[in-house]
């Protein structure tokens, strides 16, 4: 069952970044993930199945309505 991943949700990785930064933010979700590095700002495309492995923690910042 696929995870209950949103666009602008902050992804913890189990690996660290090249920039030092384990944060990354979800610019895209669905069969491929775009996440955006909190530290540096690279920006990357990579396949949902190899995302969801990887993923520590999700941090969502519930709106306000």
């Amino acid at each position: 069952m696929p995870m209950d991943i949103r666009v602008g949700d902050v992804l913890e990785l189990k690996k660290t970044h090249p920039c030092g930064s384990k944060e990354w933010k979800a610019l895209r979700v669905g069969m491929d993930f775009k996440l955006k590095c909190l530290g540096c700002g690279h920006e990357v495309m990579i396949p949902r199945v190899k995302a969801e492995k990887s993923i520590k923690k999700v941090k969502r910042e519930e709106s306000a309505q």
